[in-house]
């Protein structure tokens, strides 16, 4: 009988560490007038109503993994969509500055979306040429990845072949991504609020597994409300 070869599925290799990285829920709306407070002059508006929804489901979703760790950026909308996910693997969420959105300058506090919506120059210069700093201030696109790869080294230094949870923003989801696949620098920009990716990281390179996984919220994309 002729010897038969299957299909092998990925294994991470040893010493490995799988990254799950989730985008924060939704978070308020910006009110034109009215500024986000700051930390650390980045915005940090909480979730909103739809955002502590996300953050549930991402809960249930995540519950049954293995994950050793999770981890957050300094601002308050990753600790609240971490929440309900701490609470059920009695982890207490690690804060990792570098982790932090990507700063957008003269645009920080919630303008930035006004100035999205409205078409702005800068705006369609920064979509167009795949740079952050096409908005007045803001950060680079080198700068962006050199911290949050930084922080994510950082983060698998410390946990070898274990499975990590980090809280994080679209911004630096695209940065990792477009790092993890050699893509253009917005490739992977516009991740899904509540949205799940997976890479796995070892000495020798990067690999994307999953990218924009919102099953738990009930589709293909992003719910636009809560059920009712």
């Amino acid at each position: 009988m002729a010897q038969e070869f299957r299909q092998v599925n990925f294994t991470p290799p040893a010493g490995s560490t799988q990254i799950v990285l989730v985008r924060h829920g939704e978070s308020a709306p910006h009110v034109a007038g009215a500024s986000f407070g700051l930390v650390d002059g980045h915005g940090d508006p909480p979730l909103s109503e739809l955002g502590r929804w996300q953050a549930d489901r991402v809960g249930e979703r995540l519950g049954g993994e293995p994950i050793s760790a999770i981890y957050v950026s300094t601002l308050q909308r990753t600790h609240q969509t971490a929440a309900p996910l701490s609470n059920q693997l009695h982890l207490d969420p690690i804060v990792i500055p570098d982790l932090r959105e990507v700063f957008l300058g003269e645009w920080e506090g919630g303008l930035y979306r006004q100035r999205m919506a409205e078409g702005h120059p800068a705006a369609l210069a920064m979509r167009r040429e795949e740079r952050w700093d096409a908005i007045p201030g803001a950060e680079s696109n080198e700068a962006l990845t050199t911290r949050t790869v930084g922080a994510i080294n950082q983060i698998t230094k410390q946990h070898p072949d274990e499975m990590v949870a980090v809280v994080v923003h679209g911004g630096v989801i695209g940065a990792l991504l477009a790092y993890a696949s050699k893509s253009r620098p917005f490739a992977f920009l516009g991740a899904d609020n509540g949205s799940i990716h997976h890479l796995v990281i070892s000495k020798d390179f990067w690999a994307v597994r999953r990218f924009n996984d919102t099953g738990h919220l009930g589709g293909l994309t992003a719910r636009s409300a809560p059920p009712t």
